[in-house]
């Protein structure tokens, strides 16, 4: 399907670094981060977000492949843990997005993160839809809204990178 490949396209390549904190250890972390190591987290934690989106496509992928009977917990229990991972990014980007707002007096770079973080939930939010619409119940109903769909998808995947392209630019330039 169009949003694995559009996923993969999206992700930005790991920075070294902790991915598993999450809460106020993380939180201390920022404190005493520089504006590119916070950059640099979110990037991480894009390329992180193109895995979960990677994980949610071949859970549903194997699901539609499954039946008939359809093997629906497994799929429940492939999304509970995508969704976690969502949760878990989200939280952490919106804790740098506090840092960058706040202490760090770095407004511009706070829009930015605010702006992917909306863009995410969008993208997050459509892909779920159409795995919906794709599912064995409601397949060919209408494939004009799915291709609708797809499409918002690929927009919400450029606008994203256009995003990330701003931010880094726009850190560079505040260091």
């Amino acid at each position: 399907m169009i949003t694995t490949e559009a996923a993969a396209e999206s992700a930005v390549p790991a920075v070294p670094g902790d991915s598993g904190a999450t809460g106020a250890p993380e939180r201390e972390q920022l404190k005493d981060a520089a504006i590119r190591a916070l950059v640099q987290r979110i990037h991480q934690l894009q390329a992180e977000r193109a895995q979960a989106f990677r994980r949610l496509e071949e859970g549903h992928r194997q699901y539609l492949s499954s039946g008939p009977p359809y093997d629906f917990p497994r799929y429940r229990s492939t999304v509970h843990e995508v969704t976690q991972a969502f949760a878990a990014a989200s939280r952490e980007v919106l804790a740098v997005e506090a840092e960058l707002a706040g202490p760090r007096a770095q407004p511009l770079l706070a829009s930015h993160v605010r702006r992917l973080q909306q863009l995410e939930e969008t993208r997050l939010a459509t892909v779920a839809l159409l795995q919906l619409m794709g599912t064995p119940e409601l397949t060919g109903q209408d494939s004009l809204q799915m291709h609708q769909l797809k499409m918002k998808v690929i927009k919400t995947m450029e606008a994203i990178s256009e995003v990330l392209q701003d931010l880094r630019f726009d850190a560079e330039s505040a260091e």
